[in-house]
């Protein structure tokens, strides 16, 4: 029997049916709505069922996986400390004590009601099944003068030795006009680490420019413009550091090349050199970007980045990809962690829609105690990466 070309085309449609029906997929989970601007989520192994999400405007709520619920007392809320009169203040970071389970101690990067930055420790108590922070007991451990009211940075992470690692903006307004990324003196534009093991305050010992005339102790690295997330994996850093003009950068350094380590900025702009700075000196063995993309509207392109994860969770077909997004382009990227080249460049904008719609507002990323992969959306959203089984 000769078949049609209608006949043939149901049989073409029905075994493409069936292949999609059966093949394995990633796509987005809703996990949690109507937050009010997060910016940020993390975990702790005490608590695996947890996901702890910092609210911009100054209050980290929980969102209870077991129950699929928000509990309505926040973690901590912060409110009182933070003015925002611009888009890149407010709460901006949370990272647990590696030792959580036993001191109770995390730590907070914030913009105070002045607009300069500040680094807290707090001490959580548990009692009558609700989690007990006083916002006024609070331990100031640094304060960093801010010029203007961007570039603020936002990030705080415990690095491999168990000491905790900071990103610093370089302080706003355009092409860092004090040069504050080179300069040692500042704070701004740097990692800064701090052994945070010392009953109160924190220690220096072991950076490498402790007793440098001139330098700051808590300084680690330094050239960074604003890094907007950071991520270690294993004994690697990941920075992402959103650019001027013309290209935004992504860092990838070892522990060991993390020390002293100069990323190049206000003078370099990704690879290249920024005209505006052309008067500078040249540093001498600047650590260059992994990856870069230029600014633009097109499917490699953006105008803010939002630095990832390397994905570690359940997923096989993800491991090893480090994830990245644009914030005003709306595209989702990943690049293999062991090759990231532009050619191995990766789409996930369209693949991780949300009812045929493209997630909007994508400000970070977040990981559970599982190394599941969330996306948070500034709109209120926080969305999960699942198979599609």
């Amino acid at each position: 029997m000769v078949m049609n070309i209608k006949q043939w085309l149901l049989i073409y449609l029905l075994i493409h049916f069936y292949f999609m029906a059966h093949a394995k997929d990633t796509k987005v989970s809703l996990v949690v709505k109507n937050l009010d601007q997060p910016v940020w989520l993390t975990a702790t192994k005490k608590y695996p069922n947890y996901l702890f999400i910092v609210e911009k405007k100054g209050k980290v709520m929980i969102f209870d996986k077991s129950t699929k619920s928000l509990l309505e007392q926040p973690f901590l809320d912060v409110r009182d400390k933070i003015n925002i009169e611009m888009q890149e203040q407010g709460l901006l970071g949370l990272a647990f004590d590696p030792n959580f389970s036993i001191t109770g101690r995390y730590y907070v990067y914030l913009t105070n009601n002045e607009g300069d930055t500040e680094i807290l420790r707090f001490v959580a108590e548990l009692e009558n099944g609700k989690w007990q922070t006083e916002s006024s007991q609070g331990e100031l451990l640094l304060g960093i003068k801010q010029d203007f009211r961007n570039h603020n940075g936002g990030w705080l992470g415990f690095g491999p030795d168990g000491a905790l690692y900071i990103a610093t903006g370089d302080g706003g307004s355009a092409n860092d006009p004090k040069n504050r990324s080179q300069d040692l003196n500042s704070h701004l534009g740097k990692i800064l680490r701090l052994d945070v093991s010392t009953q109160t305050g924190y220690s220096t010992k072991g950076n490498p420019f402790v007793g440098q005339k001139g330098a700051q102790p808590e300084i680690y690295a330094y050239g960074l413009r604003n890094p907007w997330r950071c991520a270690w994996d294993g004994d690697d850093l990941y920075i992402g550091d959103v650019g001027q003009k013309d290209w935004e950068e992504i860092n990838k350094v070892s522990f060991k090349q993390l020390r002293k380590a100069n990323f190049g900025w206000p003078i370099y702009e990704g690879d290249n050199l920024n005209k505006a700075k052309r008067r500078l000196e040249t540093p001498k063995n600047t650590v260059a970007p992994v990856y870069t993309f230029a600014h633009g509207r097109g499917k490699d392109e953006g105008y803010s980045i939002n630095g990832g994860f390397v994905y570690r969770g359940p997923i096989t077909s993800l491991q090893g990809k480090y994830f990245f997004s644009d914030w005003i382009n709306m595209k989702i990227w990943s690049l293999p962690s062991d090759n990231m080249q532009k050619d191995k460049l990766e789409h996930w904008s369209k693949k991780l829609k949300y009812r045929f719609k493209v997630l909007s507002q994508l400000v970070s990323f977040g990981e559970d105690v599982e190394k599941n992969l969330y996306l948070i959306s500034h709109n209120g959203e926080i969305y999960q990466i699942i198979e599609n089984n």
